[in-house]
């Protein structure tokens, strides 16, 4: 057994830990851009979203009684972070400076309760990563006290 294949446990995990790190990041972007009505692009502010993918190590383990090989799990990574592209909000409001001839803002697509979501979702799943995290390190003690 590999000293990588002992280790993958907290690779995995650690690979969880930075990518929901990243994505509590992004949220927390996007709820303090949410009445941002002018970017960098021009226009309002457009929400953001991180894309995850599966990780599979590029060794494969030897073959199941049924013939095939299988890939190893490495964990997750980010794909990107790409924006939304769900439509901008309009609100009426003709005292402001960026509101069209109608008297309409367009404000950005960033919604409250759906970041507040995701942000507990996020750091539930980065909870559950360093959980698992801090199990192995216990358990990896106990082993190597029990080996002396």
């Amino acid at each position: 057994m590999a000293f990588d294949d002992l280790m993958a446990t907290a690779n995995i995990s650690g690979s969880g830990l930075s990518a929901e790190r990243l994505r509590m990041e992004v949220v927390a972007n996007n709820i303090a851009n949410a009445y941002s009505t002018r970017s960098v692009n021009g226009g309002p502010f457009r929400r953001q979203e991180v894309i995850f993918s599966a990780v599979l190590n590029n060794h494969l383990r030897p073959s199941t009684p049924g013939g095939k090989s299988q890939a190893t799990l490495g964990g997750v990574e980010v794909t990107g972070v790409v924006d939304d592209p769900s439509e901008f909000i309009r609100v009426h409001n003709p005292g402001h400076p960026d509101a069209d001839q109608d008297g309409f803002v367009q404000m950005p697509n960033v919604r409250l309760p759906i970041e507040m979501v995701n942000l507990i979702t996020a750091s539930r799943a980065y909870e559950a990563n360093l959980k698992v995290l801090q199990s192995f390190r216990q358990t990896s003690e106990q082993a190597l006290t029990l080996a002396r």
